[in-house]
This record gives structure tokens, C-alpha cells and sequence, in this order.
């Protein structure tokens, strides 16, 4: 039996599940991670889990509880991570490179600088790199992200007129596809089921499972089927009252409620 608990290295970043040990951890307690990028600075956000069996390769370790001292240097590495981001837009601007820099970060031992950018296509940026090594001495890692990531680092307020769900608590992303806006009968208008990035929105995924329960034996819009009226074409389906409305040639509407 071993144990393992859920770490982000950013908020509302993605998780990352560590061994735990023999750490006494809980929610919020930040802590030391040694990671494949080196040692990184992340705060608890899941209750410690049990499970079974382990491939401990899948896993980062827990060094130690973080310290007043760990929490100052996390603090110089942000502030200093946004220096560099500065830098690094400059440089991207005199170079007329077609790539938006995200944001930059350090590893807690200062041993990767690493920057996010969006870029429409594949962008050549070994000289970038280059400048950036030189400047800060350390290793240099520009890593190509999605524009649904950039949206979760961003932020704003989605369709619904709350603020964006990835930037408010999804800490990862599901598939979202264009069946799911089908299945919940929603107009496939892209600017009702585009979220602010241009993709489909996250929600469609929420009640998706709902909707195929409830479609179960429902038939579609357009459909023939016998009624006790004879038959007729469902002409509006009612997905989670379970109920539709046929039209009968001769007869006129009729509402069909199942159970």
C-alpha cells in the first residue's frame, strides 16, 4: 500500500500526484517536489489517496515540507521569472518572431527558465533560445502550448457571464467534440458553442453523460414512428423531461411522454 497526493506547481495548474512517504501533509501545505525538470515549489490540493500497486517512475517525490526560506526563494523566483518574461517579448519583437510569449517560470533550484508561448505555426527559435541562455545562464526551455492553455492563464469572463471555468478551477483538460453540443440539442452556432479561446467550450462536457442517459429509446428530430394516432414525424424532442411531439398527417400535433 502506498500513498500519494495531488500538487500543483502553478494555481489552479495542472496535477501532479507525488509519493507521499512518511510526510504528514494535508490540503494547502506547500511543498518541495523533485520533478523531471528539477526541484519545484507546489502547493497540496488533494487529501492524501491509498492505491495498491505503484510504478513509482510515474510519480514525483516529496523532499520535505517547504520552508520560510523555500517560500522566500519561490517569491525571487517569480518575481524575477517576470523580469524575464519581459525580456523575452522584447527579444521575440526585435527578432519579428510570429510567437506570443504566456508567461515564464523557474524551477525551485533555478536550474530551468522556462517560457510558454502560442504560436499559430512552428516557430524557429534556437537564436531566441541562444539570447536567453546567454543572458540568464541557465538552461533554456521554450515549450509551444494551445490556446486553450493560454486562455487558462489569461482569464475572463465566458459566455454565461461568470469567469472562465479553466481559469477558475479546471485544472485539466477533457476532449471536448461537437456530438456533445448534438446530443443536448444546442444550436451549432459557433459563437453559442465557442468559449472565449475559439474552441468548443469545456461545459459541453459537464452534462454530457446526462443527456446520453436521458436519450435513451427517444427518437430523433425528423424521425417517423407509429402513435396510437398513426404515424407521424417527431418534429421537437424535450431530451430531459423525456417527452416529444409527433405530427400526424390528418390528425395534427401530439405529445408523447415516455417513461
Amino acid at each position: 500500500m502506498q500513498k500519494i497526493v495531488g500538487v500543483t506547481f502553478k494555481e489552479n495548474g495542472k496535477i501532479s500526484y507525488c509519493l507521499v512517504d512518511k510526510l504528514r501533509l494535508k490540503k494547502n501545505i506547500t511543498v518541495i517536489v523533485d520533478t523531471d525538470r528539477g526541484l519545484q515549489f507546489g502547493k497540496v490540493v488533494t487529501d492524501i489517496k491509498k492505491i495498491d500497486e505503484i510504478n513509482s517512475k510515474k510519480y514525483y517525490k516529496i523532499i520535505r515540507i517547504s520552508t520560510k526560506n523555500d517560500f522566500k526563494t519561490h517569491l525571487k523566483n517569480v518575481k524575477d521569472a517576470k523580469n524575464a518574461f519581459i525580456t523575452c517579448k522584447k527579444i521575440v519583437e526585435e527578432r519579428n518572431l510570429n510567437m506570443q510569449i504566456v508567461d515564464a517560470f523557474y524551477t525551485f533550484d533555478r536550474n530551468q527558465l522556462i517560457f510558454r508561448f502560442v504560436a499559430d505555426n512552428r516557430i524557429d527559435f534556437r537564436d531566441l533560445a541562444k539570447d536567453l541562455a546567454a543572458i540568464y545562464k541557465t538552461r533554456i526551455e521554450l515549450r509551444q502550448i494551445g490556446i486553450r492553455d493560454k486562455a487558462k492563464e489569461v482569464g475572463g469572463i465566458g459566455l454565461c457571464g461568470r469567469s472562465m471555468c479553466c481559469a477558475r478551477f479546471l485544472k485539466n483538460f477533457d476532449s471536448v467534440s461537437i456530438s456533445m453540443a448534438k446530443n443536448q440539442n444546442i444550436s451549432l452556432n459557433p459563437n453559442k458553442i465557442n468559449g472565449v479561446c475559439g474552441r468548443l467550450m469545456c461545459c459541453l462536457k459537464y452534462e454530457d453523460d446526462c443527456y446520453k442517459c436521458c436519450k435513451k429509446n427517444l427518437p430523433q428530430i425528423g424521425q417517423i414512428i407509429d402513435t396510437e394516432k398513426g404515424k407521424g414525424k417527431v418534429t421537437f424532442v424535450d431530451i430531459l423531461n423525456r417527452k416529444y411531439l409527433v405530427e400526424v398527417k390528418d390528425y395534427g400535433i401530439i405529445e408523447v411522454i415516455k417513461d
